[in-house]
């Protein structure tokens, strides 16, 4: 493997592993006040994996949600299906019904029995049952129908579509990350923002594996991003995260500025502002989880936004150790380089 291959590995690897990390440290925190994490962890708030809602390096919805992305990625690929969009989002619509199933809940789409019999996710700890899902998610998933940007089956801009895009954007053989991003969310998410923010996340993703630098692949994802109708509300995110790197010092206070993540928009800008603005990996992760609103959404995403950049080495080997299901995403981040990388396919 040459050192450009190596490097290649190491980005998609680090893209899914930080991903996973951010998650499991923002989710002991998730809905505390910058106030309560700090009373509770200290001055400078968490810092390490620490209990939440299972053990210390436990994952959420938003990373099991990233990986059924990835499972149904790998199927398409395995289908030959890539090349065909459609078709693609339809076998991602499937695993997320098997992430349903997951969940103990009940989907009326005509797929719901037949997705059962495809993947091999369910079968791992940690992937077979609730992990605090998102609402939005479930009621998307358990409709008769799915959800298109053409025919929206609500009008949720909430984070769950942007949360489990990074594979998309690892998905070499995807043509078009930005749409294939957009659609994917577009199951779930109605609102134009909570699909194009997916997109542009995506979009975001594959720059930074392919080496680009994060000022040169925000400056064409915007180029990108404005050819869409409703573009506005998630180009102002990006704005808000360059304008808080370049207030000053990075700190928690800017982050509230940006929102508390709830939302797509306020979920991209704070992960955003962190990849900006920290100087490295862990700080970027720990400045993501830091804050008033749902820090294991921006967490994730700024994990798999630094890690894209930066790679798996970046990431701290104790956090590492501790992260639940760490061999199971290696795996599949190797599988959507082979698998799933097209021309590029021979660097993994």
């Amino acid at each position: 493997m040459s050192p450009r291959q190596a490097r290649l590995h190491d980005r998609v690897r680090g893209c899914l592993l930080a991903g996973a990390a951010g998650d499991a440290l923002g989710a002991p925190v998730e809905g505390l006040s910058l106030a309560e994490i700090r009373a509770r962890f200290g001055p400078q708030g968490v810092r390490d994996l620490a209990p939440g809602r299972v053990a210390p390096g436990a994952i959420t919805d938003d990373t099991q949600m990233t990986l059924f992305t990835a499972e149904g990625l790998l199927l398409a690929a395995r289908a030959g299906a890539l090349e065909r969009p459609g078709e693609t989002v339809r076998i991602v619509h499937r695993a997320y019904l098997r992430w349903l199933r997951a969940q103990g809940v009940r989907s009326a789409h005509p797929s719901f029995e037949g997705a059962a019999r495809e993947g091999w996710l369910l079968a791992l700890p940690g992937l077979d049952g609730p992990r605090g899902p998102g609402a939005t998610c479930l009621a998307g998933l358990r409709a008769r129908r799915m959800g298109t940007p053409e025919h929206p089956l609500n009008a949720s801009k909430g984070c769950g579509g942007i949360m489990r895009i990074a594979p998309v954007g690892l998905a070499l053989a995807v043509d078009d990350p930005f749409e294939m991003g957009r659609r994917v969310a577009a199951l779930t998410h109605g609102h134009p923002t909570g699909q194009l923010a997916a997109g542009f996340q995506a979009f975001l993703v594959r720059a930074l594996v392919a080496g680009e630098d994060l000022e040169d692949a925000l400056a064409e994802g915007l180029e990108v991003l404005r050819r869409h109708p409703a573009h506005e509300e998630t180009a102002r995110a990006v704005a808000a995260a360059r304008a808080a790197r370049d207030a000053g010092p990075a700190s928690p206070e800017r982050v509230a500025r940006l929102g508390k993540g709830w939302v797509a928009d306020e979920a991209l800008a704070i992960a955003l502002y962190a990849a900006l603005a920290a100087p490295d990996l862990p700080e970027g992760i720990l400045l993501a989880v830091n804050h008033d609103g749902d820090s294991d959404s921006t967490g994730a995403i700024a994990g798999n936004l630094l890690g894209a950049r930066a790679g798996a080495e970046a990431i701290p080997e104790a956090w590492l150790r501790r992260l639940e299901l760490r061999d199971a995403i290696e795996a599949l981040a190797v599988a959507l380089c082979v698998e799933a990388g097209g021309p590029s396919r021979r660097a993994c």
